[in-house]
């Protein structure tokens, strides 16, 4: 993996696409994470399964190209990313908040090289409603994790973690608060690491 990654990286950065559903805050913090001396990345284009995604006005305000991609049929979607993907030369994928599981075909093309944020400490709670699960089940911690992008859902290996303790005032949402403060350094140290 290492030999790759030095000859990808030299003394450009390496061109990575980021992909949301939703908000977009992680993207703004990638983007951002990206435009500093020592990030190992640029973000070069932005794709989305919806046009309602808030995160795309991202690509106007930083100039980044974006893609709204209709995932009514999957594999004409993943073939039109993979074209995309190809076309600009991208070499690393971003999943951040991204609601679509990408299939083992699209996932075996990107060769290892796809990463996603999840805010739980995995493997516990896949999916979605993380920090409810937290605190139904009473935890005493909570937080984040950056994983290698598998078939299966959150479960491809891990790179970084963040523990955080709950608060017995805190609900799922000043959770969720604190964990999105986490996501926001732990997802350019993951990246730091990887092509470290």
């Amino acid at each position: 993996m290492s030999n790759l990654m030095e000859k990808l990286t030299g003394l450009k950065k390496i061109k990575t696409a980021v992909f949301i559903s939703g908000k977009g805050s992680n993207l703004k913090n990638l983007i951002k994470f990206s435009k500093i001396k020592k990030s190992p990345i640029s973000i070069d284009l932005i794709i989305s399964n919806t046009n309602k995604a808030k995160g795309l006005k991202y690509g106007n305000l930083f100039k980044i190209k974006k893609k709204i991609i209709n995932f009514k049929n999957f594999k004409s979607a993943e073939k039109d990313i993979l074209t995309l993907t190809v076309n600009k030369k991208i070499n690393f994928i971003c999943l951040a908040g991204f609601m679509k599981i990408l299939s083992k075909n699209f996932i075996k093309k990107f060769n290892g090289k796809i990463v996603n944020i999840h805010p739980s400490l995995l493997p516990k709670y896949k999916g979605l409603n993380t920090h409810e699960k937290a605190i139904i089940n009473k935890d005493k911690f909570a937080g984040c994790t950056v994983h290698y992008v598998t078939a299966q859902l959150d479960s491809g290996k891990i790179i970084l973690q963040k523990k955080i303790k709950i608060a017995t005032k805190d609900d799922s949402n000043s959770l969720a608060q604190k964990v999105l403060k986490q996501e926001y350094k732990l997802y350019p140290a993951a990246i730091l690491k990887i092509f470290s």
